[in-house]
């Protein structure tokens, strides 16, 4: 029965496909695993797994949100724009704090307009991201600008730097995985062992079920929108300053990846299931499929029509193991249902 259930999990396949794609570029290229790939790789996957914790949280509960790139833009760009006049060498903190209240206000008005006004959230979403790129772009008259000296140091800031004498090459493992990490304990947290996660899973599964276990559906939309909000703008601020310049488009249409990365991870797109675990799975395979195709000869432009093929397969193979449709009608307890009965939804 235990094999049975680890077979039908999902982020056992995606870590085979990691693993087998791995040494396949390993193979052809003789440079996947060496020390300086490995640490690029995973300077790459800091702020697509900061987007997907919120994506994740939004898909689980029955949404889709195409906005936390704009958020994290705007936010970014706003706080950059504040904080450099004055050549702000302070703690790196503030900065901090100013992108995740920026995120936070963002995120709220997408709570609103779904929570309160019950609008769909992949057209509230669609609608508020052009809206923050229009303020960026129109309002504000956005271009690249340098970051403060805080941010320039926080983004110079390395736990250990590693060399490659083959091709000559050193990287450094950034100070803002920590940032990572600390922000997916919170969450993990948050989903496996309070209330609040459980009617986050409750919501998305069965929202009238939800409703009638006791759940307080607005409250737990605009924690969501809110929470994902701030997340952007720390993401976005980290992202400036990792690369040490703010520049208002860099983020664009990393949504999709995400998005993509999080349903083939294992999250149901009706939402009511989803795990932290295929996440991030998802995301390091999307990031090794990125950043490693072209050591084996593989252009890059062929990236997004594997991003395509994923969203596709990867939304078809999660309708199909949910049950939905014509594949299995009315045999199958609901997962809010479920969750608000008091089961287990995450792991």
């Amino acid at each position: 029965m235990v094999y049975r259930k680890l077979f039908q999990r999902t982020e056992l396949y995606i870590f085979g496909a990691i693993v087998l794609l791995s040494i396949l570029i390993q193979a052809r290229s003789g440079q996947f695993f060496t020390n300086n790939n490995l640490v690029d790789l995973t300077r790459s996957m800091v702020i697509p797994a900061l987007f997907s914790i919120g994506a994740l949280m939004v898909i689980v509960s029955g949404g889709i949100d195409v906005s936390f790139t704009a958020v994290a833009s705007l936010a970014m760009y706003m706080t950059t724009s504040i904080l450099l006049p004055g050549d702000y060498s302070g703690t790196v903190l503030l900065p901090y704090v100013m992108g995740a209240l920026f995120g936070l206000v963002m995120g709220l008005l997408n709570g609103v307009l779904i929570a309160w006004f019950h609008f769909p959230t992949l057209v509230v979403t669609l609608g508020t991201s052009s809206l923050f790129i229009g303020i960026m772009q129109g309002v504000l008259g956005a271009h690249e600008i340098p970051v403060p000296e805080s941010m320039r140091r926080h983004g110079q800031a390395y736990l250990f730097k590693v060399y490659n004498s083959v091709l000559n090459l050193g990287s450094e493992m950034p100070v803002t995985v920590f940032i990572l990490l600390g922000i997916l304990i919170l969450v993990f947290i948050l989903l496996r062992y309070t209330m609040l996660g459980r009617g986050i899973f409750a919501i998305g599964g069965d929202e009238v079920s939800a409703q009638r276990a006791g759940f307080n559906i607005i409250g737990i939309k605009m924690f969501i929108y809110g929470f994902v909000g701030a997340v952007a703008g720390i993401a976005g601020i980290a992202r400036a300053s990792m690369i040490r310049n703010c520049h208002p488009t860099n983020l664009n249409g990393m949504e999709m990846t995400v998005i993509a990365a999080v349903v083939l991870g294992g999250a149901r797109v009706t939402g009511g299931l989803g795990t932290l675990t295929g996440a991030i799975l998802g995301i390091a395979l999307m990031t090794i499929m990125s950043n490693s195709l072209i050591l084996i000869g593989v252009p890059t432009y062929w990236q997004k029509v594997f991003t395509g093929a994923i969203i596709i397969i990867g939304t078809g193979v999660s309708a199909y193991r949910s049950g939905g449709g014509t594949f299995m009608r009315g045999r199958k307890k609901s997962p809010g249902a479920h969750a608000a009965a008091g089961g287990q939804i995450t792991e």
